[in-house]
């Protein structure tokens, strides 16, 4: 149970974080980071066919290293703005920190 379910009082002045753990409990972000993910796979098979002379291999895998990168970002940044639209506030508006 949560403090605002036991009639405890919520310390909002010293609390810096509103958002604690919402990359993990927010199903829709785990598509952007698994774009992400394949970006860094695929950059180090960039690497290595680039390393051992394979052209060809090396484009295509840079070529979707480059594409899972920017649609795995962003992913992630138009579920934060859903998120954000949700509450009133901005993508920007200074939070935490």
């Amino acid at each position: 149970m949560s403090d605002k379910d036991e009639g405890l009082p919520v310390d909002d002045d010293r609390t810096n974080r509103s958002h604690v753990g919402e990359a993990i409990t927010d199903g829709r972000n785990y598509p952007g980071y698994l774009l992400i993910g394949l970006g860094l796979a695929t950059l180090g098979f960039t690497l290595v066919a680039a390393g051992y002379g394979f052209r060809g291999w090396a484009v295509i895998a840079g070529s979707v290293c480059v594409l899972s990168f920017v649609a795995g970002v962003l992913v992630v940044l138009a579920e934060r703005r859903r998120i954000k639209r949700l509450e009133g506030e901005d993508l920007f508006d200074q939070e935490g920190h």
